[in-house]
């Protein structure tokens, strides 16, 4: 074999590295948009609720108002970011017509994930890293557990990233992608607790944030960088990767049949 040409199984990865590379470089080259604009709101909130009211209320025994509230902005960078390259990407590529250069392209529906997916979970985490550098001007997490806590990250990043390459798929304009975020993410994480926790509302209350998604991804990292939370930390832990693999089985049939893909 001749060893200046690339082994048959590279050969076979070079589509899927070709498209990530392709979707990185995608948000990189606007970064003012992609990465600067997202801190900045993180920025505005944590100065809020940082710098004005962080050391003047307490909601959780034993930590400022600001330690509360960084975990839940942390996350919450991490999930907008990651559905919003996700889906913003796969749907230009479905409303401007090139996704068909892709479908004709050796690239399996494994890798089609994988490739959208990571470079989502590139730009949410980065996000997220990002946030909690600048959180430390206001206050200092313990991180109770940080191995729990970088996992339950990537978890909501890989869970918002196939959410985000669901709705690319089904939406069928500009204005029914930003449904998805105005209508069901950012209502489902502020109700979530990520300025309150859930166990300071009334019993009927607290019983219905159950039924939220959020609040396990929420009240899992938190737990994870406080030590305190909700819910035990493998509840959390457990619902959070079921939903994971579950809207990763949904993409992945989507995509394996091609479905809206081509038309």
């Amino acid at each position: 074999m001749n060893p200046d040409c690339p082994s048959p199984r590279w050969q076979s990865w070079l589509p899927f590295y070709t498209l990530l590379q392709k979707e990185v470089r995608r948000f990189l080259r606007v970064a003012s948009q992609t990465l600067v604009t997202p801190v900045i709101t993180a920025s505005l909130y944590l100065f809020i609720f940082g710098a004005t009211l962080g050391e003047r209320i307490s909601v959780l025994e034993g930590f400022s108002y600001a330690q509360f509230v960084i975990p839940g902005l942390i996350l919450m960078g991490i999930i907008n970011n990651s559905f919003s390259n996700a889906a913003s990407s796969l749907f230009m590529s479905r409303y401007l017509g090139n996704i068909v250069d892709l479908l004709v392209t050796p690239v399996t529906p494994a890798q089609f994930i994988m490739a959208y997916t990571l470079a989502a979970m590139m730009r949410g985490l980065a996000v997220g890293l990002i946030v909690w550098l600048i959180s430390t001007l206001f206050a200092t997490l313990p991180w109770a557990h940080p191995l729990a806590a970088v996992i339950m990250a990537s978890l909501a990043s890989f869970l918002f990233a196939q959410f985000g390459i669901i709705a690319a798929i089904y939406a069928n304009n500009f204005d029914s992608l930003a449904m998805y975020t105005n209508f069901i993410i950012l209502p489902l994480i502020y109700l979530g607790g990520v300025f309150y926790p859930i166990s300071i509302l009334p019993a009927v209350w607290a019983g219905l944030s159950h039924l939220n998604p959020l609040f396990y991804l929420i009240d899992g990292f938190r737990y994870a960088l406080l030590g305190v939370g909700d819910l035990p930390l493998p509840v959390s832990f457990g619902t959070v990767a079921g939903m994971a693999l579950s809207l990763f089985l949904w993409a992945a049939s989507l995509i394996s049949r091609g479905h809206r893909l081509r038309n």
